[in-house]
């Protein structure tokens, strides 16, 4: 019996080591298109005069800034469940100009979170430009430029859209590019339209290809709205992107949002049909690190108070306008984010 209880001693702590769970340090990557997050300042330079006090939609300053912390209340909470803190780098799209991020920022449920704003104003008519929102404490970007998609319309005059933004940085110490999208819209309908988005895709590829030449190992993240789902040509056949983790080599593109489509899962709705035009794709090599960053999972931040209760859009993005009128809603999309982690030292 004596040396039964020994051999159980002995083995015991093993046991307890062997059972012991491995610890991640967690980084959360969000993207949101803000449903037009205009100041009320008219600009003679852009079609922005809807969104003034005079304008169709009258755009009180009380308007701006209920917009303003209700942007500020949902970046603040994406991801928290996991990490309990907001997203260390957030992709943004519909912002008018420096001045309606910097307020953003500044807001009281984010001031403390330390971010800091990359943005060029882009040549689009509405005055619209994409962004890239970081924490100090969490990334240290080293380049930073915006590509210029060149679009000519049917009459052969320029049909002036959203860069593309890059930004290259430390995210901790690790190298990190990340490149913000908003493509062209399915407005005239999306065969009409498909030529524009096939154009933002093959712009966006030769961004990265141009990252992949530089350095072949380059991990690269690239998010927005991109108004095409995830199986639709632009992805699958300009940048070849794949909803597949297994045999993928590290300069292919996964997007774990086709997956999440093929469930049904969307981040805007219209005429009873969910799109997912809100993505996060990214460089196989953030699969295939084990001792660097690497991807864990992604989804929709779609919390109750984001959801229409009720009337002709219920069940659909709690909108800030809705059929012309002011709802006092979020964004006509939700928000997506992913999650990259690495098992920490001790």
């Amino acid at each position: 019996m004596k040396s039964k209880y020994i051999i159980l001693f002995l083995f015991f702590p093993f046991l307890f080591f062997a059972q012991e769970e491995t610890k991640y340090h967690i980084r959360t990557i969000a993207f949101y298109n803000v449903e037009n997050l205009f100041d009320i300042e008219n600009d003679t330079l852009i079609f922005d005069d809807d969104r003034t006090p005079d304008g169709k939609d009258n755009w009180t300053i009380n308007r701006y800034n209920k917009k303003i912390k209700d942007l500020a209340k949902v970046l603040s909470e994406i991801g928290v469940d996991e990490t309990n803190t907001s997203p260390d780098i957030i992709g943004l799209s519909e912002v008018e100009n420096i001045k309606v991020l910097e307020d953003l920022v500044n807001n009281e449920l984010l001031r403390n979170k330390g971010y800091q704003i990359v943005h060029f104003d882009s040549p689009d008519e509405r005055g619209i430009d994409v962004a890239l929102l970081y924490k100090e404490s969490a990334f240290l970007p080293t380049s930073f430029e915006s590509h210029r998609l060149l679009l000519i319309n049917e009459d052969n005059e320029r049909n002036y859209t959203r860069d593309q933004l890059v930004v290259g940085g430390l995210l901790d110490d690790e190298q990190m590019h990340f490149i913000i999208n908003h493509w062209p819209s399915r407005s005239g309908g999306e065969a009409r339209s498909k030529p524009n988005r096939m154009k933002a895709a093959k712009l966006n590829k030769r961004i990265i290809d141009s990252l992949q030449k530089t350095d072949s190992f380059a991990r690269i993240i690239s998010m927005g709205d991109l108004n095409d789902d995830p199986t639709d040509d632009s992805l699958k056949k300009i940048l070849k992107t794949t909803g597949k983790s297994n045999n993928i080599n590290d300069i292919d593109l996964f997007n774990p949002m086709e997956k999440l489509y093929k469930k049904g899962i969307g981040s805007l709705a219209y005429r009873d049909k969910w799109n997912l035009f809100d993505q996060i794709f990214f460089t196989g090599n953030l699969l295939n690190s084990e001792n660097n960053y690497h991807f864990w999972k992604a989804g929709v931040f779609n919390p109750n108070y984001l959801i229409t209760r009720k009337g002709q859009y219920k069940g659909y993005p709690f909108r800030t306008y809705a059929g012309g009128n002011y709802a006092g809603g979020y964004s006509d999309h939700f928000p997506v984010y992913m999650y990259l982690i690495k098992a920490t030292k001790n």
